[in-house]
């Protein structure tokens, strides 16, 4: 395909290597919250410490180092915790580099970006892969100041870079800025304050196959019953034997709960994450372990029944059902979801509309293609300029949590999940779908016919149909064209040759082309007195 980009085959999407489940802690006391409110305190001041110790060594940091920031933490807490605080803000510290690296992948594409726009005369028209020139004087010139401000940046993020520095923030950069703006976040400043200390507690601990239940740390039993270890500095609030204190609350995972019983009975490692939600003033208990790589289906068993074509949009999930030769089946359906309010609503309506889907799926028994999609270099206003409802709309996709929620969903309902190139999807459903579909009692949107081409190219069919010729060239004046010649076949445009003799084989294929009108063309009337004839040869000479 000339002037398009080369399109990546479809796959089968493996599913999750980690599962994660939360309960609330009901009932606890409040000498209870006051242990966890102090434990959770102490280490998180030995989680700040080991995270500017870990900053200061930057990426000359070896397994000596770790060594040693465990050895100093050991003596305030224990060594698994000590183990758990390293682990973290080592993770948060690669996380940070990580970060720091896309922003600097992305300065870099700004600053190409605008370098090659100022390079152009004003108003000069782009193409289909690069910008055109900016529009009039006074957008070259403060894009010509944005690009000093983005060189400034890219310089202060290399010499970072350079120097092993990351910029982290215990208890989240937001939240910090938010102290600042009290008035517009509506908080008081002990209201702010309590989510501050929440947010930069420590209380969380990874599991250890072969100790009992899983954790020696924070132990929960088959029954629910929780007990943490407490540092060495709070030994004397225990309540229980060996330095433990025993919380009044007890679990019970409604969610998988079946399979944490399994793992804690059989001893096997499974990690603990104890926070408080201070706007509701609850206490919850996060459980989570890995589980081997679900094993995938091959992508032709994923394709043996049809598959349903999935469109993601900013507000809904547009799908339609396709067979095996890649034609729709029945309407299309569509699966709304909001997402304006707080995070904890939009991630439950991501989560209704992905239920919903998947119900459909597994009544059908069929799989589900989707788009491989990734915004994160297409959402700059370098790249779409002017364009600000664009980059607003792809910004409020919820790309990532849907991939997230759908992959582990559909991992747990055994539901084969197929990830698509989602290049020129809906151009193309659009341009070939959406008209042939629409009907008096139906009109599919140009979402519909994008699910429909992102079904066909998981099902591995071509999404762009072959135009039809016009209606009187349908049908030639010398017979139907029943086969399409090739564009180099010479005289392609005139009649086919017609090959002597008559086309049923009751006389010898060389007879001449005029026959007595009173022998019929078709063999069944055929008159009796003449005789058949078989020959061996093919009429082809």
């Amino acid at each position: 395909m000339g002037g398009l980009r080369e399109l990546a085959a479809p796959f089968v999407v493996p599913g999750p290597s980690g599962v994660a489940v939360r309960d609330r802690l009901k009932h606890l006391s409040a000498g209870d919250e006051e242990v966890l409110r102090l434990v959770g305190d102490h280490l998180g001041g030995l989680a700040s410490r080991d995270l500017k110790a870990r900053c200061a060594a930057g990426p000359d940091h070896d397994s000596d180092a770790w060594a040693e920031r465990k050895r100093v933490l050991t003596g305030e807490s224990s060594s698994r915790w000590a183990g758990s605080i390293t682990k973290a803000t080592h993770d948060q510290w690669a996380l940070a580099r990580r970060a720091q690296l896309a922003h600097m992948q992305g300065l870099e594409a700004g600053v190409r970006t605008i370098e090659h726009r100022l390079s152009l005369p004003l108003g000069q028209k782009g193409g289909k892969r690069t910008p055109g020139g900016y529009r009039s004087r006074r957008e070259w010139f403060a894009k010509s100041r944005r690009l000093h401000a983005l060189q400034d940046r890219l310089r202060a993020a290399r010499a970072d870079w350079r120097a092993g520095v990351v910029h982290v923030v215990r208890g989240g950069k937001r939240l910090l800025h938010t102290r600042h703006h009290l008035d517009a976040a509506d908080l008081t400043e002990p209201r702010w304050r309590e989510r501050w200390e929440a947010a930069r507690r420590f209380l969380a601990a990874d599991g250890e196959s072969g100790k009992r239940y899983g954790n020696e740390t924070i132990r929960v039993t088959p029954d629910g019953e929780v007990s943490l270890k407490l540092p060495a500095p709070l030994a004397h609030l225990a309540n229980a034997p060996h330095g433990r204190y025993v919380l009044a609350a007890r679990v019970a995972f409604a969610h998988r709960g079946e399979q944490w019983r399994d793992r804690v009975s059989a001893n096997r490692a499974v990690a603990y994450r104890i926070h408080e939600d201070v706007d509701r003033s609850r206490w919850y208990l996060t459980a989570s372990w890995t589980i081997p790589p679900v094993q995938t289906v091959p992508l032709g068993a994923a394709r043996a029944r049809g598959l349903i074509g999935v469109d993601t949009n900013a507000d809904h999930l547009a799908a339609w059902r396709l067979d095996t030769h890649g034609n729709p089946v029945g309407r299309p359906l569509r699966f709304d979801y909001d997402l304006t309010g707080t995070a904890a609503h939009r991630d439950a309506q991501v989560r209704h509309a992905l239920i919903r889907l998947l119900h459909w799926a597994k009544r059908h028994h069929l799989a589900i293609a989707v788009e491989d999609l990734d915004f994160t270099a297409d959402k700059t206003r370098e790249k779409h300029g002017r364009r600000k409802k664009f980059r607003h709309l792809i910004s409020g996709l919820p790309v990532a949590r849907l991939r997230a929620r759908l992959v582990s969903m559909a991992a747990e309902l055994g539901i084969p999940l197929i990830a698509v190139d989602p290049a020129y999807t809906s151009r193309w459903g659009a341009q070939h779908w959406q008209k042939p579909l629409t009907g008096k009692n139906r009109k599919p949107s140009r979402h519909d016919a994008a699910s429909i081409a992102i079904g066909r190219r998981a099902l591995g069919h071509p999404i762009r149909r072959r135009t039809a010729p016009p209606r009187t060239h349908q049908s030639d004046g010398y017979g139907h064209r029943t086969v399409q010649a090739g564009p180099g076949t010479p005289g392609r445009e005139g009649p086919r040759p017609r090959i002597p003799g008559p086309r049923t084989r009751c006389v010898q294929p060389d007879a001449a082309r005029t026959r007595a009108t009173r022998t019929p063309k078709t063999v069944r009337d055929i008159r009796s007195d003449q005789a058949w004839v078989q020959d061996p040869l093919l009429l082809t000479e």
